[in-house]
């Protein structure tokens, strides 16, 4: 049977059916997409209007994709007290934001309790602000540091206040190309263990994945089928969010950069592959705003949100460090032919534009 014949009868995809789709043509790929985005969420596009901070560029660790970090690409280390964080969030939420997205770097001397510090002040001030805190690869460095288990460090989370896991640390999931961009950073397995802790405590996660860079396709497609075994074993994930690689102010140097169809190919291809996560998100602090809404046609449903200031991809070049209004934001969304839907960070629906 050839791969025509499976996307017309909604089969599983296997590895070598995953390869098969980046040899379509992009409308061909892009209609089958469509079609199970559309069956899923209609012409509906998720947002929310969340605020990113991100309290330190201290780490010990140096991946080579990375212009975040401070080192001698980004000479001005800082790590917030837990009072600016609070003055940052008193201020977003007037903006009525519904989550603070917290990311940061693996910083050795900030420790344990500033974290977990952090997590319980802000549910204090604001009891029904939704956090989304820590990567797999920041409570990796954690446990190693503190000699703690992954289901301790988790467990303190939750009991701080923590509401559910971003993405981020995926990078791409083959040990090679890992050792390579981010070595000493958390393994792929590792990675998956982590979530897979999280989600049998009936939590909520994203996944990431990190491409246009030194990967290959064939690393793509793998990376996919692991979230997708591990999303079969436990149900957990959200949404998967395809990371555009940006090419600024780090250490990989790579020169050939994905095409705009590449990117909109590997949206719709998460789409097919990944039956079993229900979003895929095109991240437009990563991808551009421009190229996010044309992903609404390709399998993407959800982009992100408002996000007010980004730090991590706006340091690799990405035109993101402000985020959107939200005016310009529903706008976007309606002149792109979409119905802007406000969503919460577990995808209920909370208003329809």
């Amino acid at each position: 049977m050839d791969i025509l014949e499976k996307l017309e009868n909604k089969e599983r995809l296997s590895y070598e059916d995953g390869l098969a789709l980046y040899e379509l043509d992009l409308f061909t790929l892009g209609k089958y997409a469509n079609e199970r985005r559309e069956a899923l969420y209609g012409k509906r596009a998720y947002f929310n209007i969340n605020r990113h901070i991100n309290p330190t560029n201290i780490c010990k660790d140096i991946c080579k994709f990375c212009a975040f970090s401070a080192n001698r690409k980004n000479p001005n280390p800082y790590t917030m007290t837990h009072e600016e964080i609070l003055a940052v969030l008193d201020e977003s939420i007037k903006h009525h934001i519904t989550e603070a997205h917290i990311v940061s770097a693996h910083n050795p001397d900030a420790g344990l309790d500033w974290y977990l510090g952090m997590f319980s002040k802000i549910k204090a001030r604001f009891p029904s602000l939704h956090v989304k805190a820590l990567t797999a690869a920041e409570i990796n460095f954690l446990a190693t540091a503190y000699e703690m288990s992954y289901e301790e460090i988790i467990d303190e989370m939750i009991a701080s206040g923590v509401d559910s896991l971003p993405g981020g640390g995926a990078e791409i999931f083959d040990e090679k190309v890992r050792n390579y961009i981010c070595k000493g950073k958390v393994s792929s397995e590792n990675w998956m263990k982590i979530h897979h802790i999280w989600h049998e405590k009936g939590k909520k996660s994203n996944a990431t994945m990190l491409f246009g860079h030194v990967e290959k396709r064939e690393h793509r497609i793998d990376h996919m089928l692991r979230l997708r075994d591990e999303q079969d074993r436990v149900e957990g994930f959200n949404a998967f969010i395809p990371l555009v690689y940006q090419r600024d102010n780090n250490y990989l140097h790579v020169e050939d950069f994905l095409s705009s169809v590449e990117i909109l190919k590997t949206y719709a291809i998460s789409r097919l592959m990944l039956d079993n996560i229900p979003h895929i998100k095109a991240y437009w602090a990563t991808s551009t705003i421009n190229l996010a809404l044309i992903a609404l046609e390709f399998g993407a449903d959800d982009l992100d949100g408002t996000i007010e200031k980004e730090s991590i991809q706006s340091a690799a070049g990405a035109k993101s460090s402000k985020g959107l209004q939200l005016q310009e934001f529903l706008d976007l969304i309606q002149t792109s032919g979409y119905t802007p839907v406000q969503r919460d960070s577990l995808y209920n629906e909370i208003k329809i534009y």
